[in-house]
């Protein structure tokens, strides 16, 4: 498999937040979203065999895993690495992009399915299919940049009933829509969603890789 890293750091996101993890961050995207904060995974990474990933994974004592990208699924090898994963007893998170069948992942997983809101440029490449395959231990995230992005993200919940099936996370584009807006709306429109910040970027600043 291409990996571009692996890591042990406080999982910033999704209802594991706040949570050691392992993240295993997979080379290579088929998005190119405007707001990109893993615009290095799209070419970066080394070719690495599965003794050797769960090797390093095991290394860090973290019974938490998250594997991430770039898009995780475009690796046929990804199933492999889950499946090791879970023999091995770990609890394992997917992070993908919306674009690619979770149809297959290990029921065991928990998934987030991250759906890329208008201001992405992405959205139409969604395949929304996707939204009929979650369940109640998995989360459907929305990355938001403005109040376009949250009134769509209000059409897609109510026509997918995402509410009464699965966990969703609104998270604001870091440094671009302030969170005390967003949470604002939330509480005016009482919606049935969670507020997700990207932690890890208050705790060690934007920019910083490999923590």
């Amino acid at each position: 498999m291409k990996v571009c890293e692996i890591f042990a750091s406080i999982q910033g996101e999704s209802s594991f937040a706040g949570c050691p993890c392992v993240f295993v961050r997979l080379t290579g995207c088929n998005l190119r979203c405007s707001w990109c904060d893993t615009v290095y995974a799209y070419e970066e990474g080394t070719d690495l065999e599965l003794p050797d990933i769960l090797g390093r994974v095991r290394s860090f004592g973290i019974g938490l895993v998250e594997i991430t990208g770039g898009e995780p699924l475009l690796q046929n090898e990804t199933h492999t690495l889950v499946s090791g994963l879970l023999e091995e007893g770990y609890e394992v998170l997917i992070e993908t992009n919306g674009s690619v069948s979770i149809e297959g992942v290990d029921s065991r997983v928990h998934i987030i399915l991250d759906i890329k809101t208008p201001s992405s440029g992405m959205s139409d490449r969604m395949l929304m299919e996707n939204l009929g395959l979650v369940g109640g231990k998995d989360e459907v995230k929305f990355v938001i940049s403005n109040r376009d992005d949250y009134e769509w993200v209000k059409g897609v919940m109510k026509e997918y009933s995402l509410a009464e099936k699965t966990n969703v996370l609104l998270s604001p584009v870091y440094g671009v829509l302030d969170p005390s807006e967003l949470a604002r709306w939330m509480v005016h429109d009482k919606i049935q969603a969670r507020l997700n910040l990207q932690i890890h970027k208050y705790i060690w600043g934007p920019g910083v890789r490999g923590v």
